[in-house]
């Protein structure tokens, strides 16, 4: 049996991930800040909840006592994420560079980024006892370099400063961890524009369809890609 914890997971492309992943037989610790939301979520899912705010050590800390004690841990999705204030309007313009602040953005990464070394280094000893374990941190095409410098794209016309820095961030993350553990099967993937709260559900695919990369990822083998950034339709460009 393979057990998982996604961070986030209360709604959105957290909550139907693990509802696919139950339905492929994984056991599912649903991870939310929140515990009434998460106990609801996993109660309707059948998954087993799990308080667990990741700019929190304290909350980190203890999440990973109550997987251990439950058996342990083989996959890890990191999830939760916040756009912040990227994509609002100030004075009818958008917030990019010119208008962008160290505190607008501080949140974005301490949540973003910081989260997800935060969780990934608390449940590396549980993941290291795994016979396979698994990290999948949920990215974002906007962290791509080379569509973001492309003229004529999305992403370009993308202003934002904040999130687009922490979801790059987090593939960098992602290439040093699985450097640092070979035996791990360490990816980032782009789920696609979703529509979820993180953007007004303004997203041009449904839950459905942006969980199906980060389901895929999570059901690697040993012999799995390692180190890489996905989407549906395979290798992003970094």
């Amino acid at each position: 049996m393979t057990t998982t914890l996604i961070t986030g997971a209360n709604k959105g492309l957290g909550f139907e991930t693990a509802r696919r992943l139950i339905a492929a037989g994984h056991t599912v610790y649903l991870g939310s800040r929140d515990a009434e939301r998460g106990r609801r979520a996993a109660e309707q899912l059948g998954a087993r909840a799990v308080v667990i705010d990741v700019t929190d050590d304290a909350s980190v800390a203890a999440a990973v006592k109550t997987i251990e004690a439950d058996g342990g841990l083989d996959v890890l999705i990191n999830n939760a994420g916040i756009a912040g204030i990227e994509g609002e309007t100030r004075d009818g313009a958008e917030i990019g560079a010119a208008a962008v602040t160290v505190d607008m953005m501080r949140p974005i990464v301490e949540t973003n980024v910081f989260g997800v070394v935060r969780v990934t280094h608390a449940f590396l000893p549980l993941l290291q006892r795994s016979a396979a374990p698994v990290v999948v941190n949920v990215s974002s095409g906007l962290a791509s370099l080379t569509k973001v410098s492309t003229p004529g794209t999305p992403a370009y016309a993308y202003l934002g400063v904040g999130y687009p820095v922490s979801k790059a961030a987090v593939n960098m993350i992602t290439v040093q961890f699985a450097k640092a553990f070979p035996t791990m099967r360490i990816n980032a993937v782009e789920p696609g524009y979703t529509a979820t709260d993180l953007n007004g559900h303004t997203g041009t695919q449904t839950v459905e369809e942006g969980a199906e990369i980060i389901v895929r990822m999570a059901e690697l083998d040993t012999d799995g890609p390692t180190g890489g950034y996905f989407d549906n339709a395979g290798t992003l460009p970094w």
